[in-house]
């Protein structure tokens, strides 16, 4: 095994496209996404305004609104028409609709309405600006109706107690910043590194086919320095790209829970240890999509395929127990979604592992699926040929 170690090694070393998916391209993703989203909200969302009122209030209502973090007023328009033109040329993300007379129709109680409209072809800043709109909308109808009850002579207790009579105390839980960057961090970089380790651990076996080094004697090839045995050879070909992995899931943890500061209630040591049952269970459906997909062409279609419907299948952007049943036991089938599952119950909950040990029992299982398969791996690497 040692000598099919040391001839892996030499391959990471010299051939770029290792050095490429094993490490290049893991760190970009690391820097990139959490760049990308750093501010963890989207900020100064571009809104336009129609304000056929033309009143103090209007304008302070305009104020206020402009004053939200995410949104920003960029341009007041004349009337319905240019706004929609300006929210299908890109231009803005929606309008605030003041009609004329709401002013005057609020002091009377005669319930104006205020219209707001958003471009939802963009659903998360359709959803923020719908978001700020309605609760400058709420907040301007409580204040029109408190000035109306104070005229009244009600006192500021009655008048609360009128506006809002049940107390709503919300939390949230989990995530309580509401933040996109360690929300969707910590699942689309552990899901491009699932990527990589799919396709490169069906790459280094699909090499082995394609250039006749599996078996033949002409070749300093893992099956004969294994003594035949298909279990040391694929498993001392596979220790050198899981030390990179694992160093690579190393710099993720760190990079992500030391440097940044992302919530991570369970503490590193655990982390560390779900993101390497993660990296060994990729591996092994990585060897399971080789043994299926024979060929090198197939089995990287296959891998890229499984790796990129890991994102929407694992719950991230679509809740799980929402989809049709039958989906929901495929769900299953990806290790993308026991480590979303243990990474929300360690990291955000602080759970004891012993809440989630049907999770870590899924990656083990993933682990050593390609336990069953080698038989066929076997006869895959020593009797079939590559034909381009």
């Amino acid at each position: 095994m040692f000598s099919i170690f040391l001839r892996e090694l030499r391959r990471l070393a010299v051939q770029p496209i290792y050095w490429f998916c094993m490490v290049i391209a893991p760190l970009f993703c690391y820097f990139f996404f959490t760049s990308l989203m750093h501010e963890g909200l989207p900020e100064s969302l571009p809104l336009g305004v129609v304000d056929e009122d033309h009143t103090v209030t209007s304008r302070n209502l305009v104020r206020n609104l402009d004053a939200f973090q995410m949104t920003d007023v960029v341009k007041t328009y004349p009337n319905v028409t240019e706004a929609r033109k300006a929210v299908q040329q890109g231009h803005i993300y929606g309008f605030y609709l003041i009609p004329q007379g709401t002013t005057s129709e609020a002091q009377s109680q005669r319930l104006p309405t205020i219209s707001f409209y958003t471009n939802y072809s963009y659903l998360v800043a359709g959803s923020l600006l719908y978001r700020d709109m309605r609760t400058m909308s709420e907040l301007a109808s409580g204040a029109a109706s408190r000035t109306v009850l104070y005229a009244k002579g009600a006192t500021e207790r009655q008048a609360m107690a009128y506006l809002q009579p049940v107390v709503i105390d919300m939390h949230a839980v989990g995530n309580p910043w509401l933040n996109y960057n360690v929300y969707l961090s910590n699942v689309i970089i552990p899901g491009m590194l699932g990527l990589f380790i799919f396709m490169i651990t069906v790459y280094g076996l699909g090499t082995e086919l394609k250039f006749n080094t599996a078996d033949d004697p002409s070749q300093w090839f893992f099956m004969q320095r294994s003594g035949g045995s298909v279990i040391v050879a694929v498993t001392g070909k596979l220790i050198p790209q899981l030390l990179v992995f694992l160093l690579s899931g190393t710099l993720y943890v760190l990079y992500l829970y030391a440097y940044l500061h992302f919530p991570c209630h369970c503490g590193l040591a655990r982390m560390w240890c779900i993101m390497a049952l993660f990296v060994m269970a990729c591996q092994g459906m990585g060897v399971v999509m080789f043994t299926m997909f024979p060929t090198l062409r197939l089995g990287l279609s296959f891998a890229s395929l499984w790796g990129v419907i890991s994102f929407s299948i694992s719950g991230m952007s679509f809740p799980v127990m929402a989809m049709h049943p039958i989906l929901q036991g495929i769900a299953n089938l990806f290790p993308l979604r026991h480590y979303f599952l243990l990474y929300v119950n360690s990291a955000l909950d602080g759970y004891p592992l012993a809440n989630a040990w049907p999770f870590v029992l899924a990656l083990l299982a993933f682990a050593l699926l390609p336990w069953p398969c080698m038989f066929r791996l076997k006869k895959v690497l020593t009797t079939y040929r590559y034909e381009p």
